[in-house]
C-alpha cells in the first residue's frame, strides 16, 4: 500500500516501510512539514505489526541539507522557537528511530548536513554513496550540533574525533565515514537507496523478536555494566527460546531449509 503526503512518502513493501524524504528542490532541508511528517511516518512504522524493517530514504540529490535556514530567519523569536522545534518536532522522529523494535537502515546520497545527520546517526545501519559526504556546519552560523548529535557522535567515534568534526565543519567523505564507523557500507553513486531497501528486505526475513532484542541490548550496552549486560541477555534469551520462531529456526536447521519466521 502507498500513502504519499506533501513532503514524506510512506510505502509498505515486503514487510519493509520505505520512508522517503521528498523535498528534493530544497535538498530535503527540514521545514515544519518535513519534521512533522517524518516523525509521523516513523511512528507509524514503529507501531505497524506488518513492518519488520524500515528503509529511511531521500529523493533527489541529497539526503538532507539540514534545517531550512530561510524558515529559521523568518522566525521572530528564534531562541524559544528553536527549543520548541527541537523538543516537539525533531525529537519525536529521532527518538522513534532509536526506540522502535525494528531495524532502521538509512541511505545517504549527495550529502547529509546539520540536523539531517541526527536521523542518520540514530539509524541502526547506514549505506552511503561513494560521492556523498557528512558535515556539521553549525559552528559556521554560531550554533552547536543538536538533535542528539553530540551524544551520538561521541559514542560512535570518540570525543576527539567527534570534536574535530563538530568544530571544523568540514566535509567528511564517504570513505572516511566508513573508516570512522559512521556508515556500514559505501556503494556506487545513485545506488544507496536501492542498497538500503534490499538490506532492509533481507533483515525483514529474520525473526522479529530476536532482532528487537539484539537492537535493544546493543543500545543499552553503553549505559550498563558488564554484569547487567549479561542479565539483560539472559532475560532476552528466555523470551526468544520460548518463541515459535526459535522452534522454526531449529526445525529449518535440521531439515536443511530456509527458516520461515512468522513473528510468533
Amino acid at each position: 500500500m502507498s500513502d504519499v503526503t506533501a513532503v514524506v512518502s510512506y510505502e509498505l513493501r515486503a514487510a519493509v516501510a520505505h520512508v522517503t524524504l521528498n523535498r528534493p528542490a530544497a535538498l530535503n532541508a527540514f521545514d515544519r512539514a518535513l519534521r512533522l511528517q517524518l516523525a509521523a511516518a516513523l511512528q507509524r512504522a514503529a507501531a505497524d505489526p506488518q513492518v519488520r524493517a524500515v528503509a529511511l530514504l531521500a529523493s533527489g540529490r541529497a539526503f538532507s541539507a539540514g534545517a531550512d535556514l530561510k524558515e529559521m530567519q523568518s522566525t521572530k523569536r528564534a531562541d524559544s522557537e528553536v527549543r520548541r522545534q527541537l523538543e516537539q518536532e525533531y525529537a519525536p522522529g529521532i527518538h522513534a528511530i532509536a526506540a522502535m523494535p525494528k531495524p532502521v537502515i538509512a541511505a545517504v546520497e549527495g550529502l547529509v548536513a546539520g540536523i539531517g545527520c541526527a536521523y542518520v546517526l540514530a539509524s541502526d545501519l547506514v549505506v552511503m554513496a561513494e560521492d556523498a559526504y557528512f558535515t556539521l556546519p553549525f559552528q559556521n552560523i554560531a550554533l552547536v550540533p543538536d538533535g542528539g548529535i553530540t551524544w551520538m557522535l561521541e559514542r560512535q567515534i570518540g570525543a576527539r574525533r567527534a570534536f574535530e568534526i563538530a568544530i571544523e565543519c568540514e566535509r567528511v567523505p564517504a570513505a572516511r565515514c566508513l573508516e570512522l564507523g559512521l556508515v556500514n557500507k559505501v556503494v556506487a553513486k545513485g545506488a544507496a537507496n536501492a542498497a538500503a531497501s534490499e538490506w532492509a528486505e533481507r533483515l525483514a526475513q529474520r525473526a522479529p523478536l530476536a532482532v528487537m532484542h539484539t537492537k535493544q541490548l546493543l543500545r543499552q550496552a553503553a549505559t550498563v555494566d558488564f554484569a547487567q549486560g549479561l542479565r539483560n541477555e539472559v532475560l532476552a534469551q528466555e523470551q526468544c527460546i520460548a518463541s515459535a520462531d526459535f522452534r522454526e529456526g531449529i526445525a529449518a536447521f535440521l531439515e536443511k531449509r530456509a527458516a520461515r519466521f512468522s513473528g510468533g
